[in-house]
């Protein structure tokens, strides 16, 4: 069976999706206004499970003989009090090694986002993966579950969770103390947040993620590498502002609009994902690591 595209999509129900998946609408008012699009047999419901996440085929393997995975909890006295998250190491790693957090969408530490922490440790980092829904059981398996949950956090207390998770990955002994974020969605909207909050931040890198507030981007030290998909004008709609900002305080970034591609290009587990501009972010993405971490 051929994988489906985005471009297997009208644009509409894209559109629709993505309003669904952000809270913008919920599970009927999709359905009701997918039907109209359903066309040669399809139904709103086999569009919506069409465009939901499949994970039967990760990059890196959990059992993968070149890296060491396993979950840990670290302390969050400002945010949930204690969170867990994923930590992975390259296998047989010399030395000290640069650190990455890494951020998921609104629905917690999902199969996708361990896939990815174990991609990152696979190019020589660590790579630490907290679940925001940890307070709440953590990811619970279904995806418009976890979207459910997410939306019950206290988003104060969540971000404190992610600035004790930056603080806690920054000390382990194994790292080299120099610390980069990158996320995806909600999570590229923390990396952006992290940035303002952090100023031993050496790193940050938003995929499509909300831009911070112009107040706080004065307080940015880190240098930032943003992706940003050329259909998702919900975001782009603030880059304007965010990017006035940057260049007014002097920050270093570099930003890039990935053309005629969709809000969450970059997972590969949906068909919104886009093989050629995921492949040329990820390497933008960890050369930039690699640049500023060692």
């Amino acid at each position: 069976m051929t994988r489906k595209t985005a471009a297997d999509f009208d644009p509409a129900v894209l559109k629709l999706f993505d309003q669904y998946v952000h809270g913008g609408i919920d599970r009927r008012q999709f359905l009701s206004s997918a039907g109209r699009y359903a066309v040669g047999g399809a139904t709103a419901a086999s569009l919506l499970t069409a465009l939901s996440p499949s994970f039967a085929a990760p990059v890196v393997e959990k059992d993968d003989k070149r890296i060491t995975a396993k979950f840990v909890e670290y302390p969050s006295p400002q945010g949930y009090g204690t969170v867990r998250g994923y930590l992975v190491t390259p296998a047989n790693a010399k030395g000290k090694l640069p650190l990455v957090l890494v951020v998921h969408e609104n629905r917690g530490l999902n199969p996708h986002i361990e896939d990815i922490a174990r991609r990152v440790a696979l190019d020589g980092f660590i790579a630490f993966a907290p679940d925001a829904l940890t307070p709440l059981g953590g990811y619970p398996g279904d995806e418009d579950k976890a979207r459910a949950e997410f939306a019950k956090l206290d988003p104060a207390k969540t971000r404190a969770d992610f600035v004790a998770a930056a603080k806690w990955l920054q000390a382990q002994p194994g790292g080299n103390g120099k610390l980069g974020v990158v996320g995806f969605c909600f999570g590229g909207g923390i990396a952006n947040y992290l940035a303002t909050q952090l100023p031993e931040l050496a790193a940050a890198v938003p995929f499509y993620g909300a831009q911070p507030a112009t107040a706080d981007v004065p307080r940015i030290k880190a240098p930032l590498l943003i992706h940003d998909a050329g259909n998702d004008q919900r975001i782009l709609a603030g880059w304007p502002a965010y990017e006035a900002a940057l260049k007014e305080a002097g920050i270093k970034y570099e930003h890039y609009t990935y053309p005629a591609v969709e809000h969450g290009f970059n997972n590969d587990t949906t068909p919104r994902y886009d093989a050629a501009a995921a492949k040329l972010a990820w390497q933008r993405t960890i050369d930039f690591f690699k640049a500023k971490l060692a």
